[in-house]
Order: C-alpha cells, then structure tokens, then sequence
C-alpha cells in the first residue's frame, strides 16, 4: 500500500477552504463575523480558517449545527477523541475529508499554531464529555482557558504575535478569558436546561441554592446577584487584553476592540437586566454593534489604554494544564 502523501490542507486548494470557514463564522457568529470583516486579507482568511475548526470541534462534541441545538449526547469520549484524531492528522497535512480540520492544518502550518496549543482547547471538550462542573472560582477559569483563553492564544499567532512574546500571548488569552465569562453569565438558564453548570459550586453554596436549583424561575432573583462577582471579573481580564492590544496593527487592533466591546456590551447587559436576563436571550442588536465598531475605531487609532492597578488573579501560566494532561 503506498503511503498517504501530506500535503497542506490536505490535499484541498486553499481558497476552497476559505471559502467554507468564511460561510462557516457568518453562519455560527454574527459577531466575530462583524469584527473579522475589519482584518486586513490575510489575517481575515486565517481567523476564519481558525473559527472554522474551533466551531466544527464544537458541533462535534455537542452534535450540534453551528452551535445550535444540542443533538445525541452519547459516546461522548468517543467524540473528543474523534475530534483529537482529525487535528492530528491535519496538523500532519493529511486529509480527514472534512474542509474546517483541512483549514487548521492550513492555518497552522502557516501561523505556527501547534498540536499542544490544540490540545489546550480539546481538553476544554473532554471536560464537558466527561460531565464535569467546577467547584471553586479556579475551577470555572480552568475551563474559560480551554474553551476560549487558548483560542485567544491561537488568534494571536494568527496575528503574528511571535511565540516568544510571552505578554501579548498572556494579553490574548485574558481577552478570551473575558469572552466565555460573558457567555456563562449569558447562558446559565440555557446551560442548566441540558443539565450543564459552569457557575462555581462554592459560589452557589454561598447563596444557599440546592443542588441543580440556582435556575429555576423562583431563584433567579438571587442568581442575579451572583452577576456583579461575574462581570467584574470579566471586566478585569478584558481592561488587562486591551494592554496587550496596544502591539497590534492597526487594523487589528480595531478588530479586536470592536469584538472587546460587543462581547463586553453582553456581559454588561445581563448585569444590568438582573433577574429578567434570562427570561430571553441577551444580545447586542446590529445597530449597537455598528456603535461599538465605530468607537473601536477611535480607540484603535488613538492606541493608549490604560494600565489596570491590578494584576489578573487568574494567569495563562497559572491555567496551562501541566504537560502531558
């Protein structure tokens, strides 16, 4: 038998693969899609090729379409596992006949995104396929780090964030620290509803909830008042990514303020409906998103933010797993 060759996104023309992983964000993310649209070229097409494989590892995990609702919860691990494989061989340039890993293989090779800094985000997955819920506050910033602090990393490679800068690294991963803390406060009742808690266990403790009752209509009253714990911390890690924005070109740097605000906008939205914010969905319609690109802009041409007084309690360093995890 002759030996599968490798070739760069397995074997696929790169600009088919772009086009799939543009198709792909503008169906799952109408808010990274808003803000990859200020990217230059080349960072545009490789933060769509990333999206793409971060969305597809998703549905897979959670048979999903895009992001939607949730399919067959079984053979859960057999699904990560899945998804570890078909990393694996893209990262090696073989096919895996599936357009969104061929991309990461594409976007990897060219931005020196590596199978640790994949895992990183796979082992966000593994948890969710193996039920857990976090305990402590640690716990819960674990888990952001994997599902979106690891990403923020990637996005920064994609950049051109060089592996050595180990600041701007640490900046990127506080921002999407800040993205997952906006949507766990968003998504409580939703989580709850297909038997998921991202919420600390102590922090539910403290407010007396019984076990799997903080988001039954009665309680969402005192469940808002965990918000301002929430937000706050989010907002920390979001004011501590915009000092790392500042290394940024400009027209990332808008792109990734533009994405800072609308997320942020979400967060602050919950805080601000207390206990009705999760009677319906929290978002941030078109209008306001094309506010908060055109105040991006201003803030990204102006280039100075300011330095929080306080280092971040929970670092990239401190939320690694240790090797071989």
């Amino acid at each position: 038998m002759r030996e599968t060759p490798q070739l760069s996104g397995g074997g696929r023309h790169r600009a088919v693969l772009v086009q799939k992983a543009r198709e792909s964000i503008a169906k799952g993310s109408v808010s990274f899609d808003v803000a990859s649209r200020l990217f230059d070229k080349d960072t545009r097409e490789r933060a769509w090729l990333l999206y793409a494989w971060a969305r597809k590892c998703d549905d897979i995990a959670d048979e999903q379409d895009h992001g939607h609702k949730l399919g067959e919860q079984a053979n859960k691990q057999d699904k990560v596992q899945a998804i570890r494989v078909l990393t694996q061989r893209a990262m090696d340039g073989l096919p895996t006949a599936d357009p969104a890993f061929d991309g990461f293989g594409v976007v990897a090779r060219e931005c020196g995104i590596t199978m640790e800094m994949a895992n990183d985000v796979i082992a966000g997955f593994r948890l969710d396929a193996g039920d857990w819920r976090p305990k402590t506050e640690g716990d819960m910033m674990r888990y952001c780090y994997h599902v979106a602090g690891a990403v923020g990393v990637m996005m920064a490679r994609v950049m051109g964030v060089s592996a050595g800068d180990s600041e701007t690294l640490d900046r990127a991963c506080d921002l999407g620290l800040a993205f997952q803390l906006a949507n766990i406060s968003r998504d409580v009742v939703e989580d709850d509803a297909v038997g998921r808690c991202y919420l600390p266990a102590n922090w539910l403790v403290e407010k007396d909830f019984e076990p799997g009752q903080h988001a039954i209509p009665a309680n969402r009253f005192v469940l808002a008042s965990l918000m301002p714990r929430m937000i706050a911390l989010m907002e920390h890690h979001e004011a501590w990514a915009r000092v790392g924005i500042k290394q940024l070109g400009f027209r990332q740097r808008w792109a990734v303020l533009s994405a800072a605000r609308i997320y942020g906008a979400i967060g602050r939205r919950v805080l601000d409906r207390g206990q009705l914010a999760w009677n319906s969905r929290t978002v941030i319609g078109p209008l306001e998103k094309a506010a908060h690109v055109t105040a991006a802009f201003g803030e990204a041409l102006a280039n100075n933010p300011a330095i929080p007084e306080n280092p971040p309690r929970w670092t990239r360093t401190e939320l690694q797993p240790p090797k071989g995890w």
